[in-house]
């Protein structure tokens, strides 16, 4: 019930392949949720290091759009001081100074003008005029200007429309004025210094800018009028949404806002003397790629941790299933028949008691085996010697009624023939208790029976033995050829007259040791074959028992195995040919193993 209640891809593992399993699933569950708390962790320091990031690019950004504008500063301090303040335009022209001024800084200011506070334009460089119909007192710039004497003014960006300069095409200026003291003769009055910076010029500082991945940076004013942005021109069209007007009221600092549906990170930077805000956004989604490092170093730690997690794990279950793994091949050779095999007890101690109580199972076994096998080794000789017991009653019942038969025919010269060789026949038929013994004296006795046996049957047939040399010394099972010569004469020739023929041989044929008792006699049909071998009671001849060739069978099978016996191969009126088939054994390697 326990393994029905397994997973099915659980259930024909291997247990070392189980607990490498489950110490990999814990420990990479452990490993996983450490890796996110330690990506949580990593992630709000890279939040932290990235505002840190944007305020510094905002202060260096900073510092470049202030340095640039303290020069264009300069450069209205060096008008005013160096020039408008040292002249009396009544009598004399800045208009060589202001032409020289510009000629050095042209790169980024792109008109030099010197306005009375009426509205005329008093010197300009380079030479120009205004364009027709234009009121500059009415300007936003031009009042804002004259009410704060004591600062500078910055408008925002716009397309340069006061002066005519006789060219085609628009330039985007940011118009910084002041107000100025302009002396005439023995009066001064107010005037305005006004000087367009080049808006391209500007730009420039600002271009290329970014803030990590998808990062950008924009400026606007404290009107929430927008200065700068990368995509300012999509903007104006409408093609693309900023969130300056609110950001323009923020103060310095980092903050969080989600604009049109997308989290963004705010860093704002106020620039001196202006006004101007410099903001930097950073999408989420750039953050999330701008930690593309450290997310592969987290993937790397976490993979570096699985990879020793494997090694470790492989190391444990390698050290807790070694042991099973070698008593499992232990009871493999037991299973294998080997009940002889070295049972494995080593490893932890559950694992050395079951050993020990597999090593003592074994033992167990072996001892009930070998209690078997005594018993039917002692049934086999009983059953050997009970069939051995029914030849030699049988063949001595036939010759003493041959020797009768002479005796009582006044044939004395071949009663004792018969006799002297009927002694040999059971000398060698004794062969001190001995079932097995050479070929040469089962040839020997088989001879002596043939003997007897045409000395009652002259005329009757002839008889011929054969036998390889190489042969003779190998081992035989006792009286195993009589019984077959005898079905030969008193079955194959009971009707033949003066021409049968007996031939007995013995041969080695592929590593066996083969005997083949044939006659010419009437033969058998298929039946009568399959009755000699058939298992069960058959019914006796006239002239015997009719036990003599299943005798042999079957004590040839119980001696040497089922593997070996007899064949037989007969046709009516073709005669019959019986071999033996036995394993080619040295009689005395036979006598040494049953000494032992």
């Amino acid at each position: 019930m326990e393994n029905q209640t397994r997973p099915g891809f659980l259930r024909n593992m291997s247990i070392r392949s189980t607990i490498y399993i489950y110490f990999t699933v814990s420990a990479l569950a452990a490993i996983l949720l450490i890796g996110i708390s330690l990506y949580g962790r990593l992630s709000g320091q890279m939040m932290a290091a990235i505002r840190e990031e944007n305020q510094a690019m905002l202060t260096q950004v900073n510092r470049s759009v202030d340095s640039y504008l303290q020069t264009i500063m300069k450069l209205s301090d060096s008008l005013y001081y160096g020039v408008i303040k040292n002249a009396d335009l009544s009598s004399e022209s800045v208009n060589r100074d202001f032409t020289l001024l510009y000629d050095n800084n042209k790169d980024c200011i792109s008109n030099i003008a010197l306005l009375s506070k009426d509205g005329e334009l008093l010197e300009a460089a380079p030479a120009a005029r205004l364009k027709p119909g234009i009121n500059v007192t009415r300007e936003p710039w031009f009042e804002n200007t004259l009410e704060r004497t004591d600062n500078l003014y910055f408008t925002t960006p716009h397309v340069q429309y006061i002066f005519d300069n006789n060219e085609n095409q628009y330039r985007w200026v940011i118009t910084l004025t002041r107000a100025v003291e302009i002396t005439q003769g023995t009066s001064t009055e107010q005037g305005i210094l006004l000087l367009d910076i080049s808006y391209s010029s500007f730009q420039q500082l600002l271009d290329n800018i970014t803030l990590g991945n998808q990062g950008y940076l924009y400026m606007v004013s404290s009107d929430g009028e927008l200065i700068y942005h990368p995509r300012m021109q999509l903007i104006d069209v409408g093609l693309v949404e900023e969130n300056y007007e609110q950001t323009a009221s923020c103060q310095d600092g980092s903050y969080e806002e989600t604009y049109n549906g997308e989290k963004r990170e705010i860093a704002v930077k106020s620039v001196g003397y202006t006004g101007w805000k410099l903001v930097g956004v950073t999408p989420e989604r750039g953050i999330s790629l701008n930690g593309l490092k450290t997310q592969l170093f987290i993937v790397f730690v976490v993979a570096f941790f699985l990879f020793v997690l494997v090694v470790i794990n492989a190391y444990i279950s390698s050290r807790i299933t070694g042991p099973i793994k070698r008593l499992e091949r232990s009871v493999n050779a037991l299973e294998g028949g080997r009940l002889d095999a070295e049972i494995y007890i080593g490893g932890s101690y559950e694992i050395r008691h079951l050993g020990r109580s597999i090593r003592d199972m074994a033992r167990q076994i072996r001892v009930l085996m070998d209690d078997i096998v005594a018993e039917h080794e002692s049934k086999r000789k009983s059953e050997f010697n009970t069939l051995q017991s029914q030849i030699n009653p049988h063949f001595l019942y036939n010759t003493l009624d041959i020797i009768v038969w002479m005796i009582e025919n006044e044939q004395k010269a071949e009663a004792v023939k018969v006799v002297t060789a009927l002694a040999r026949f059971f000398r060698i038929s004794l062969s001190k208790g001995r079932s097995i013994i050479p070929v040469r004296d089962e040839l020997e006795h088989v001879r002596n029976y043939l003997m007897i046996q045409q000395m009652r049957f002259k005329n009757k047939f002839t008889y011929r033995i054969e036998a390889d040399p190489e042969v003779l010394n190998l081992a035989s099972l006792k009286l195993m050829l009589q019984p077959l010569v005898e079905n030969a004469i008193y079955h194959g020739m009971e009707f033949m007259d003066g021409d049968g023929e007996i031939a007995v041989r013995a041969r080695l044929e592929k590593g066996d040791l083969w005997f083949s008792v044939s006659d010419n006699g009437l033969g058998m049909t298929e039946e009568q074959v399959e009755s000699l071998l058939r298992e069960g009671p058959r019914a006796p001849s006239k002239h015997g028992s009719g036990i003599g060739v299943k005798n042999v069978n079957e004590r040839i099978r119980l001696y040497f195995g089922e593997e070996y016996g007899l064949s037989i191969q007969s046709e009516p009126d073709e005669g019959t040919v019986i071999s033996i088939r036995l394993p080619a054994m040295e009689y005395s390697e036979v006598l040494e193993k049953e000494k032992t």
